[in-house]
């Protein structure tokens, strides 16, 4: 019988049972047509994954009885903090889903001189609860046990001269310099433009903030694209092999 993983937002403990209710439930229950002996593999930004299966089913709960808990061993050593400008409808969902797959830890909407989109008000809040719950379903599907907060959107400027990671890069097909060198000591914050690039002036203020401009080769990619290319090879390098502390 096929196994279902599945964020809960709550506290989980071994040998205690576990009553879903609200959307979780629907889902469980309506969408993946769970039935009373499913198994599951439930997890909560603890770090740990916990094997559970379905008790019962009502029409607006779903009674789970958890059991052991492991550490499945999913998440990178490396710390990244990924910086996009805002893209429009499909590309933005696809880069948020990519990168959290690809171990981020972070992801900074940004709003940059050549972003195309507007948000305010209620309309932010939505397709920030969207987002996220595009990374939710991202770390649901590629097995890893924390998500990756989305944050509120910033300015490139504000951004820039916030960020205190121990590694600041900036995506400039215009640089002529490759990843390379030994681990940092901290978060990695990789800064990468919107559908149309960085403005000249963001991408001096950003250097002028300690960005260092990399290239991840001779082709031009597009916004969706990058952050995956510049991930796989950050966690390739300082990553998934275990040197990044």
């Amino acid at each position: 019988m096929r196994r279902f993983r599945l964020y809960v937002p709550t506290p989980l403990y071994a040998s205690t049972p576990l009553t879903l209710s609200g959307d979780r439930a629907h889902y469980l229950g309506k969408v993946l047509r769970a039935t009373p002996g499913t198994p599951l593999s439930l997890f909560n930004d603890s770090g740990l994954e916990y094997a559970a299966s379905v008790s019962a089913i009502t029409k607006h709960e779903v009674l789970v009885a958890v059991a052991e808990a492991h550490d499945p061993g999913t998440e990178s050593p490396l710390r990244t903090l990924l910086a996009l400008g805002i893209s429009r409808g499909e590309r933005m969902d696809y880069a948020i889903q990519k990168s959290t797959e690809l171990g981020v830890s972070r992801i900074q909407p940004l709003f940059t001189t050549h972003c195309e989109v507007k948000l305010d008000g209620s309309r932010q809040d939505k397709r920030i609860d969207h987002w996220q719950q595009v990374a939710i379903s991202a770390c649901e599907q590629s097995g890893r046990v924390r998500v990756p907060e989305v944050l509120a959107p910033l300015t490139l400027t504000a951004f820039v001269e916030r960020c205190d990671a121990a590694l600041k890069l900036l995506f400039d097909q215009g640089e002529t310099r490759h990843l390379a060198g030994a681990p940092p000591t901290g978060e990695v914050a990789l800064v990468i433009g919107p559908e149309g690039g960085l403005a000249p002036q963001e991408i001096a203020l950003a250097r002028q903030n300690g960005f260092v401009g990399i290239r991840l080769g001779p082709r031009i990619l597009r916004t969706e694209t990058a952050p995956v290319a510049a991930l796989a090879v950050l966690q390739q390098l300082w990553g998934e092999d275990g040197r990044s502390g």
